[in-house]
C-alpha cells in the first residue's frame, strides 16, 4: 500500500538550515504530484510547497519563497524541502502528502499522508 515516511526535522536556530525527506513506497514516484505541508497548534493545515509529477513545476507559499526548495529523486522514490533561513513562525508540524491526479497545492486534493515530522525554530 502508499506509505510516506518522514524525517529530518527537529530543533533548530532561527537562521538554521533543515532538510526534511520523505521516503515513499507503495507506488512510483514519477506519476504522483507531491508536496509538503505545514500545521502550527490552533492553526490550518497549509500548502508549504508542491512539485508536480508532469513537468516538475513547483509551487511556494509566500511566506517560504526564496527560503524553501522543493526537490524529488524519483531513483530513490523520495521527495525532499531544504528549510533555509528559518524563522520562529516556520515551527510547525511538517507533512508529506502524494496524490496521483491533482496539480494543485491544496491538502484537499491530496489523498495520500505521511505521518508528520516536527520542525522548532527557537533560540
Amino acid at each position: 500500500q502508499v506509505q510516506l515516511v518522514e524525517s529530518g526535522g527537529g530543533l533548530v536556530q532561527p537562521g538554521g538550515s533543515l532538510r526534511l525527506s520523505c521516503a515513499a513506497s507503495g507506488f512510483t514516484l514519477d506519476y504522483y504530484a507531491m508536496g509538503w505541508f505545514r500545521q502550527a497548534p490552533g492553526k490550518e493545515r497549509e500548502g508549504v510547497s508542491c512539485i508536480s509529477s508532469s513537468d516538475g513545476s513547483t509551487y511556494y507559499a509566500d511566506s517560504v519563497k526564496g527560503r524553501f526548495t522543493i526537490s524529488r529523486d524519483n531513483a530513490k522514490n523520495t521527495v525532499y524541502l531544504h528549510l533555509n533561513s528559518l524563522k520562529p513562525e516556520d515551527t510547525a508540524v511538517y507533512y508529506c502528502a502524494a496524490d496521483p491526479l491533482t496539480t494543485g497545492c491544496a491538502a484537499s486534493e491530496y489523498d495520500y499522508w505521511g505521518q508528520g515530522t516536527q520542525v522548532t525554530v527557537s533560540s
